[in-house]
């Protein structure tokens, strides 16, 4: 009989699995992870970069495998999109690796956050919880994502960043460009995902007390607890 046990802690947990998840998969995909200087459409392949001819200023935007500009012919506004269409193509070997870290990552969030919906039905998984299996795997997810937003910064020394950070780009060091609200997310989604490990063992705790034994005693198929 399937007994469906409904937790604020457990409900807590779910949530920000699926938080974690969505976070860091927005982060990756987005272009927004660095913010160059300021500069004109004519200005973005021309000699000089960020030389401020015709045009009204803007600042494009550089993701780990995309990237949003204006281009001088374009009406519509400024276009996004990949400029690695293969693997091999992304700017430096050091995103390369935290492109590796993060999909491992948001796989294994993912996973778990698809696998938590049905924590309300199944609380173990072959005779072990399956809250502490889903808090390992977050675990893991946070260490490799924590080694992709190591690395990242490592490429910035590439010429695809110098492009729209400047000369000055170096590794560690953004030169003219800003972080952008990707970064800030990624972050934020590690955070999520170490607080969903530790906090995993509380949601266990709370669909396996006393409370929760003595109603599937009683023959209740919906337990709900605050």
């Amino acid at each position: 009989m399937c007994h469906v046990i409904v937790t604020c802690r457990s409900m807590l947990w779910t949530l920000l699995s699926i938080v974690a998840a969505f976070g860091e998969l927005i982060a990756f995909m987005s272009t927004d992870w660095l913010v160059g200087f300021p500069r004109t459409p004519d200005a973005v392949f021309g000699p000089h970069h960020g030389a401020t001819t015709a045009g009204e200023a803007y600042r494009p935007t550089l993701g780990i495998y995309g990237r949003c500009i204006k281009l001088p012919h374009l009406k519509r506004g400024i276009l996004c999109g990949p400029y690695a269409i293969h693997f091999e193509e992304i700017a430096s070997g050091f995103w390369q690796a935290t492109s590796i870290f993060l999909a491992a990552g948001i796989l294994l969030l993912c996973a778990v956050a698809f696998i938590s919906v049905f924590t309300m039905c199944f609380q173990s998984i072959m005779k072990k919880s399956i809250f502490n299996v889903c808090g390992l795997l977050q675990g893991i997810a946070g260490l490799f994502l924590i080694l992709g937003l190591m690395l990242y910064p490592a490429g910035w020394g590439a010429d695809k960043v110098h492009l729209y950070c400047g000369p000055e780009a170096a590794p560690y060091r953004a030169g003219l460009c800003s972080m952008g609200w990707a970064f800030y997310t990624a972050m934020g989604g590690i955070c999520a995902a170490v607080f969903c490990r530790v906090f995993s063992a509380q949601a266990e705790i709370a669909t396996s007390s006393d409370k929760v034994q003595e109603e599937i005693e009683e023959g209740k198929s919906l337990i709900c607890l605050l």
